[in-house]
């Protein structure tokens, strides 16, 4: 199944005509969108409020498209948002591709190199990637495949991929000037706008094994990365069990899996995203997400 966040046309029930816009998490089949039901009513994340309420997406998605009063949208008639609008956690994996490791010309860790981003970072589908262009210089790109964590687990039981809710496409976008100038990433990698998430939620008897798909980046047009998540040092499994190894992932968190080689700070001479530039970052079976590139 696949699953959105979008904006929807609102109907005056009273009137039958068209008022302003609801955000609403859809299941998607086809040139359709059928509503999903609302936890909360007026929420502005209803995705991640159906995953904290225990909700198995694929289920309810198949429930909404058998339900025969769930409202229903044409498929072109959505804005679709970031999946997610404010996760509890984004968790990020470094080096994380052999040959991104070594394209870096860095060591492999001998075990997952965690960070963080902060949820404020999120941007959607369509939504431009902001450089503030007197802080960084350097921003860049990394395609990545995004697991959506569907129940808790931690210390007390730790991860594995039955408790994957969905799969979803992330950019890392990265000031790399911030992130080398720091003895750790998390500036570099936090600002606004630098998490584009999405489109979609898919889950993962649509994706299959999450250890053979093809990743990509375009900026332009132009291919930038072309690998396969095989690539991965630390496969999805591996990363949850090291995660809830001392940390609870908790429903609608997000872990980013790495990115693949092909990135533009290690190029010779480096590539930085610039003003007006396109990027597009895709995983097989999941989804594409672009966004353009605005310098302020």
């Amino acid at each position: 199944m696949r699953l959105a966040r979008a904006r929807v046309p609102q109907v005056d029930d009273d009137r039958g005509d068209a008022g302003g816009d609801d955000v609403r998490g859809v299941v998607l089949a086809g040139e359709r969108a059928v509503a999903l039901p609302e936890v909360t009513p007026g929420s502005a994340d209803p995705l991640l409020d159906l995953l904290r309420a225990g909700a198995d997406l694929g289920e309810v998605a198949r429930a909404a498209l058998a339900a025969a009063d769930a409202p229903v949208y044409d498929r072109a008639a959505l804005a679709v948002l970031a999946p997610l609008r404010r996760p509890g956690k984004i968790v990020a994996i470094g080096l994380n591709y052999r040959d991104h490791t070594a394209e870096t010309g860095l060591a492999a860790p001998s075990e997952p190199l965690t960070f963080a981003k902060y949820p404020s970072s999120i941007a959607g589908p369509g939504e431009p990637i902001v450089v503030p262009a007197a802080i960084t210089t350097s921003v860049d790109w990394e395609a990545e495949l995004a697991v959506v964590v569907g129940r808790p687990c931690g210390p007390a039981r730790p991860g594995t991929l039955a408790d994957v809710a969905a799969y979803t496409v992330g950019n890392d976008v990265s000031a790399r000037d911030l992130q080398f100038a720091d003895t750790q990433w998390t500036r570099g990698k936090s600002l606004d706008t630098f998490c584009p998430l999405g489109p979609e939620l898919v889950t993962p008897d649509e994706v299959g094994d999450p250890q053979a798909l093809r990743i990509w980046t375009t900026v332009n047009g132009a291919t930038m990365q072309d690998a396969t998540t095989a690539d991965m040092i630390f496969d999805v499994a591996t990363l949850l069990r090291h995660l809830t190894a001392t940390v609870t992932l908790e429903a609608g968190d997000v872990v980013l899996t790495g990115t693949p080689p092909g990135v533009g700070g290690f190029r010779t001479p480096p590539v930085y995203l610039a003003d007006g530039d396109v990027v597009t970052v895709g995983v097989e079976r999941v989804g594409e997400l672009t966004n353009p590139v605005r310098h302020v």
